[in-house]
């Protein structure tokens, strides 16, 4: 019998799928790892209509289309939700860049600017928090701030380094 109480809206496990998505340079996989770290240390996820959780989550990439593949913590009740990169596309650009601006910021630029580009690059991070949350709803019931580590996940799927 699936858990009940408060763990089972929840992940307990989030893998991604090396053939789709292949392995980063260390810089990369250093970054998917702390995405997946702070995930698993605090989440609310849930799927709704299916059995409860805790869930695993496994990334994959499936025709540009972002595979969310669920099962329960036992290996149960799997489903998989497919997530168009489409209009996630911009948001990515647009945080790639205000990060390379921080990053570069940090070396050379005043406290108050770069406080300045980190609030922008905060703004951006929400913006794209929001727009995941709006593609999983009816799917996957996520709290913001698990949008949030997800969305660093899916970022960090992305980054170049």
């Amino acid at each position: 019998m699936s858990d009940v109480g408060p763990n089972a809206k929840r992940l307990v496990a989030v893998t991604i799928d090396e053939a789709s998505i292949g392995r980063g340079n260390p810089d990369q996989e250093h970054e998917r790892a702390i995405a997946i770290y702070d995930i698993l240390e605090q989440n609310s996820f849930a799927v709704p209509e299916h059995p409860a959780g805790p869930y695993r989550l496994h990334l994959g990439l499936v025709e540009n289309r972002l595979a969310f593949e669920i099962s329960t913590a036992d290996g149960a009740g799997r489903m998989t939700h497919y997530l168009s990169l489409t209009p996630l596309r911009r948001v990515i650009k647009d945080y790639e860049l205000i990060c390379r601006s921080y990053y570069e910021a940090i070396k050379t630029a005043s406290p108050t600017q770069i406080e300045a580009i980190d609030m922008g690059r905060r703004g951006v991070h929400n913006e794209a928090s929001e727009l995941l949350m709006q593609r999983l709803d009816g799917k996957v019931t996520v709290d913001f701030d698990t949008a949030r580590r997800l969305f660093t996940l899916i970022f960090a799927l992305h980054w170049r380094g």
